[in-house]
């Protein structure tokens, strides 16, 4: 294939063109990853209002986040074909309009289905944004410094995530973190069609539509399976049927792509390990991050009893360290190289998931809470910038478009199962020991629909102690609160094992396959290729 993109040159107007370019492409990026880690936030609040429990907060995450890494790559695939900077302005749009109905919805109902159609235009976005990128830096350092400004601006959009969000609880409804992306997506859309350069690909083949199809329904069901254990059962006909059907459905993606010749997936990248170790790597730690935004929400807000905006500014560190430490591993990568950059990310983040699951009622913010958030912060920076620089390193210019869907596709489908499988196992353990005790109360102190948003989530704490009481029950509630708060925290202490065991396994497997090597130069998978022929 053969890209038409514009000719760069090394000037200085050439480069601050580039430079500009990259800034509008980063904004885009920030409105993404923004309506990620905002609404995180306001799921206290939506909880409470609309009264929810964990599996419907966890709808309002994964809404999105479904139809987003289900999309990716067919979004990747017409962007190539179509122009990738006119694919990602119909996605802003899309982004600006689908934040009005969700600032308009009323009901959970409402407020899942405007996640999930801003989840689909959000995936038009995305894969442009790094695609885009690798076709305007040409030059090896430049393009480089590049994606660590991308990788860097995912936590930049972490830090004014919580600590806006927080502000516009504070002085708002929850509705306002919808209406915050529209000034943002409109700005994004003009600045898009003024300052960044078209591209595309001249020849792509046809439109993979099984893949596509197959890819959604595999995904979505395997995921709503682990999300809806707790209620059903983890070995219900339910749970176990929805399960096997998903796993048939993505191995029969998986023949389907082998056999196709156009695929929406290449399984062949798969086999180039700078490519397929990196995207491990990343899917694991996605996995990790976004199952701890999940909890860490409930554990501010529900154990500490923080308001969003003590929320936001408490979780700013973690932000911070991703921020900082991106740029800083994209470039030590390129001097020792991007094995030992990934391992020691992905023990740090190990780490830190190890010392969150010893946090319990009565911890420290600054001695135990601050050190588990900072290092797994470090740990994620320095995974996610190196092991983006190798996977698009590996494919030659014509091949950005499917290299940066296969990027995004692994981040969201790891951060999706995070919030699921985490906050399932969260969801176990409490409903477990929580429910026995709730039933138990008196209706002087709950009634029955207070009993049964407390039976569902750790959130309901807030609406317990808010509530005026007689002095002789105030034992009994304080007592109550305490065994709500304990049974959230065992249920925690067993997700960050579970996460640690994950991104340790994970460690140990790019150590031993991964080469030590620096890589010496694009296009690795041209040259596998050419090999084969």
């Amino acid at each position: 294939m053969t890209l038409t993109t514009p000719t760069v040159t090394d000037s200085g107007p050439g480069r601050q063109r580039r430079i500009l370019a990259l800034a509008v492409i980063c904004l885009a990026e920030l409105l993404v990853v923004l309506d990620n880690t905002i609404v995180n936030v306001a799921l206290p609040s939506i909880g409470v209002q609309l009264r929810t429990d964990v599996s419907g907060l966890q709808w309002v995450v994964d809404a999105y986040t479904l139809t987003f890494a289900g999309l990716l790559l067919a979004f990747g695939n017409l962007g190539d074909r179509h122009g990738r900077r006119r694919v990602m302005t119909i996605g802003l749009a899309g982004v600006a309009v689908m934040s009005v109905v969700g600032a308009s919805a009323s009901s959970l109902e409402q407020v899942i289905a405007a996640r999930a159609a801003m989840g689909i235009f959000a995936a038009a976005v995305f894969p442009a944004t790094l695609a885009l990128i690798i076709n305007i830096f040409t030059d090896v350092r430049e393009r480089a410094l590049a994606i660590a400004a991308w990788t860097a601006m995912a936590g930049f959009a972490i830090a004014i995530g919580p600590i806006s969000g927080g502000w516009l609880l504070e002085h708002f409804s929850w509705h306002a973190v919808f209406w915050i992306n529209v000034p943002v997506a409109l700005l994004a859309l003009v600045a898009t069609r003024l300052f960044v350069p078209e591209s595309r690909a001249e020849s792509t083949g046809r439109l993979d539509i099984v893949g596509i199809v197959t890819s959604v329904v595999g995904i979505t069901g395997l995921v709503w399976a682990i999300i809806e254990a707790p209620r059903y059962g983890w070995l219900s006909t339910v749970t176990v049927g929805t399960a096997a059907a998903s796993i048939a459905v993505l191995a029969g993606f998986v023949l389907w792509e082998l056999r196709v010749d156009s695929p929406i997936l290449d399984m062949r990248l798969f086999r180039i390990r700078r490519f397929s170790l990196p995207a491990l790597a990343i899917a694991i730690a996605y996995f990790s991050m976004f199952g701890f935004l999940f909890l860490i929400t409930q554990y501010f807000q529900g154990v500490r009893e923080y308001s969003p905006l003590e929320f936001g500014i408490a979780s700013l560190p973690f932000a911070v360290s991703v921020a900082v430490g991106a740029p800083i591993a994209t470039l030590s990568a390129q001097r020792i190289g991007t094995t030992a950059v990934l391992v020691v990310g992905l023990l740090l983040t190990g780490l830190g998931l190890y010392l969150g699951g010893q946090v319990d009622v009565d911890s420290s913010y600054l001695t135990d809470v601050l050190p588990s958030m900072v290092s797994m912060a470090l740990g994620l920076a320095i995974v996610q910038g190196p092991a983006t620089e190798s996977i698009m390193s590996s494919l030659p210019l014509d091949e950005a478009g499917a290299g940066s869907a296969v990027n995004d596709t692994t981040r969201e489908v790891g951060g999706t199962l995070g919030v699921a499988v985490l906050g399932s196992i969260v969801a176990s353990y409490y409903v477990g020991k929580v429910a026995p005790v709730i039933d138990s109360v008196p209706a002087s102190l709950m009634n029955d629909d207070e009993k049964s948003f407390a039976r569902s989530t750790i959130l309901s704490v807030l609406e317990i102690r808010n509530r005026e009481l007689p002095s002789m029950l105030e034992p009994q509630r304080e007592q109550l609160i305490t065994t709500m708060k304990t049974a959230v925290l065992q249920g925690a202490h067993t997700a960050s094992l579970v996460a640690t065991g994950a991104v340790v396994l994970c460690a140990i497997v790019v150590a031993l396959f991964l080469p030590w090597a620096p890589a010496e130069g694009r296009g690795t998978m041209l040259a596998w290729r050419r090999a084969e022929d």
